[in-house]
């Protein structure tokens, strides 16, 4: 059931302009009330006072989660280049003595082909590679006496340049998981530097994916 607080909430986490004079107290909650009064009867369906909106809108800018949320917003707003690559393999092979020296021959083989996409992320017993299709048969080749746990193609990655402020931000990711997870996609792999994040979806789930972080500059 929604309630005035919930729908006044998510009314002012998704204008950063608002969230921005609540966060310093610059904005009059009663005029604020009257204006936002018709959007927010409109997703209730009914009649309520101002005086109902001015006191959710006072709970709204004192808590932690609003504070939070207007950071990332704030963030989102600035983020820069976004990149989409498609025809891209997922290889998870069993951490071995060999892997890595398979990995370093593969290499040099791709060092100059700057268009071609290869990632590649270690943890204790396993190790993802992701790289185009159009290197499929030189992967194989070089990785044939590895145990392979499991292949998936069909993917397609997006890469987010984010700016230098991400890293002392808690929670960005967490909102773009959840607006990726509100709308049904599925992540397949997760691929993060300091200043760059990249998620790898299903060929099918890339357009509705991409659309979601376009739209993230404009909350």
């Amino acid at each position: 059931m929604k309630t005035i607080s919930s729908v006044v909430e998510n009314y002012i986490k998704n204008k950063p302009f608002l969230s921005t004079a609540l966060s310093e107290g610059i904005i009059n909650l009663t005029s604020l009330s009257r204006k936002i009064k018709p959007e927010i009867e409109l997703v209730l369906k009914k009649q309520i006072r101002s005086g109902a909106i001015v006191m959710a809108l006072k709970r709204i800018s004192n808590s932690l989660e609003f504070v939070s949320t207007h950071k990332i917003l704030k963030i989102l707003k600035n983020i820069g280049d976004i990149t989409v690559r498609s025809n891209l393999i997922d290889y998870s092979f069993k951490v071995s003595d060999s892997l890595l020296s398979c990995q370093a021959k593969f290499l040099s083989e791709i060092d100059n082909r700057q268009l071609f996409f290869y990632t590649s992320s270690r943890g204790v017993t396993e190790s993802n590679i992701i790289i185009s299709n159009e290197m499929k048969e030189k992967m194989e080749t070089y990785f044939k006496k590895e145990i392979l746990i499991k292949k998936t193609d069909n993917l397609s990655s997006i890469s987010i340049k984010l700016p230098v402020e991400n890293i002392s931000i808690p929670g960005i990711y967490y909102f773009i998981f959840q607006k990726m997870s509100w709308e049904g996609i599925n992540i397949i792999e997760v691929i993060s530097t300091s200043n760059e994040f990249t998620i790898v979806v299903d060929d099918q789930n890339v357009n509705d994916a991409f659309k979601i972080i376009k739209n993230l500059k404009s909350l």
